[in-house]
């Protein structure tokens, strides 16, 4: 997982394109905890969300900045 230093260094369209991959990822997580399949990593959702989360808040602050 990259942390929020990381995100910071990335452009907009970088930021926003990580952020279609974390909801797809997101997607197929909760698709398979809700078909009962056991998963791997039981806490990679949360990471994914924190991370959505992180990206959508540098994307507010980016809009922001340039009004």
């Amino acid at each position: 997982m990259k942390s929020t230093k990381d995100f910071r260094n990335m452009g907009k369209e970088d930021l926003a394109s990580r952020l279609v991959d974390l909801k797809k990822d997101l997607l197929k997580l909760n698709v398979e905890v809700n078909s009962g399949a056991n998963t791997s990593n039981p806490g990679r959702i949360g990471q994914v969300k924190k991370n959505i989360a992180r990206i959508n808040t540098l994307l507010k602050e980016k809009n922001t900045e340039a009004i």
